[in-house]
């Protein structure tokens, strides 16, 4: 049985576990545990945070999925200040070994071995993962993560992407003025402006603005809550425009990476999952593919629900290193 602590670290929170692995490498996690990035100047300030809350000596293995593309000499988190350098990381955290994965690579490697009954369907047949074909996964947090398995007889290939940050592209008149009204602010407008959790109140300003209307200004918590329950009507609409947009970006997803099954996740989807299903126009976007409309009412469309998804696969993206 394998020990490390596994780590995910997003733009607004980090979050800890000890972590078992059995023999078929899947992980079991311990008590997590939860820091506001904002609240520590570095990585190593919040692992002595970890470490002093946790007691008792940490593993020499740990394994972080971080919320920006991994792989260069230095490391700059897509969504905060933090600022890490790979080489230097295990020195750094007094530790044998360090493993560093994209959070939505983790969340892929998670997927990959999460029993069907955390995989709901939401739309589409239902039909099991495929043993040969893609699934794409995709969530919005901070950010909007992006990522997929490739399987070639049943064994899973992780693929981490930035899929996040292609170009937003309208789709009706209003998303085009949408768009222009944020091309005053920024030079190039991607698509997790749109589709993540500051994104909703990226599209609420800018409908405001668009119809003249007297609003509130919240901040994204307040605003998600106020969507959500339906109390504030302006930012309802921003909430549908947000599910329209994460179906198309879904579907084009899923064309782009061939075809076969697509896996939302991430607590904010768990959240507006009743929205998502009962009430916005999320199919239909993700369907709307004209020649290809056929083809993609035969998708399956699926939630993780996992709640430490990300902590879970960071875990499991352990075994895939060392096999």
């Amino acid at each position: 049985m394998t020990e490390l602590v596994a780590a995910d670290i997003g733009g607004t929170n980090a979050r800890f576990a000890r972590a078992t692995l059995d023999g078929r490498g899947a992980p079991t996690l311990g008590t997590v545990r939860k820091y506001k990035v904002a609240e520590y100047p570095s990585l190593q300030a919040c692992w002595r945070a970890f470490l002093a809350d946790e007691g008792g000596p940490a593993p020499e293995r740990v394994s972080i999925a971080f919320a920006t593309a991994i792989g260069r000499e230095v490391i700059k988190l897509t969504n905060s200040s933090w600022v890490i350098r790979p080489a230097q990381l295990a020195a750094e955290l007094d530790v044998g070994a360090v493993r560093l994965v994209n959070d939505f690579e983790a969340v892929a490697h998670a997927v990959a071995r999460l029993p069907m009954e955390e995989l709901p369907l939401l739309f589409g047949p239902d039909e099991p993962l495929p043993e040969d074909g893609s699934v794409t996964i995709l969530g919005p947090g901070t950010g909007l993560g992006v990522a997929m398995i490739a399987f070639d007889d049943g064994e899973p290939h992780i693929v981490a992407t930035e899929g996040g940050h292609v170009d937003f592209a309208p789709l009706d008149a209003l998303e085009g003025r949408i768009l222009d009204q944020l091309r005053k602010d920024l030079v190039r407008v991607s698509t997790e402006r749109i589709v993540s959790g500051p994104g909703l109140n990226t599209i609420y300003r800018a409908l405001a603005t668009i119809s003249h209307a007297p609003v509130t200004l919240m901040n994204d918590a307040d605003l998600w809550a106020a969507a959500l329950e339906g109390s504030n009507p302006l930012a309802r609409s921003a909430l549908e425009r947000l599910c329209m947009s994460y179906g198309a970006v879904a579907g084009d997803l899923a064309l782009a990476h061939g075809p076969h099954h697509v896996v939302l996740a991430g607590g904010l989807t768990q959240r507006m999952r009743d929205f998502l299903v009962t009430e916005s126009a999320f199919h239909d976007r993700f369907t709307a593919k004209g020649r290809y409309e056929a083809l993609m009412r035969t998708i399956p469309v699926r939630l993780a629900t996992h709640p430490e998804i990300g902590l879970y696969g960071a875990a499991a993206a352990w075994r895939e290193k060392k096999a």
